[in-house]
């Protein structure tokens, strides 16, 4: 089996919400992963579709806490490589 029916990403969009004049269509990237005997989903909030007087326009959802994992994952990552060289320094003046 091809690779792509394995691992999907894609942009879905979900069903329409009509307020009034206004139309709101959520809009969610997709991450599917499937094997033979079951399978992944991972959805993510991306955008809202507002739809009013003939006009779309796409306001875009601004994920902070994804902002604020992968800021910690950075301070992680270099306060590790810098607690290795100073391991690395203190073996080497001993």
């Amino acid at each position: 089996m091809p690779l792509k029916d394995h691992v999907q990403y894609q942009l879905e969009s979900g069903s329409p919400t009509t307020v009034g004049q206004t139309t709101l269509t959520p809009q969610s990237q997709v991450l599917t992963v499937r094997w033979p005997n079951g399978g992944w989903v991972w959805n993510r909030p991306v955008a809202v579709l507002v739809e009013q007087d003939g006009e779309t326009e796409r306001l875009p959802i601004v994920d902070v806490t994804r902002y604020a994992q992968l800021a910690f994952i950075g301070f992680t990552f270099i306060f590790g490589v810098l607690a290795l060289l100073a391991q690395l320094g203190r073996k080497r003046v001993n």
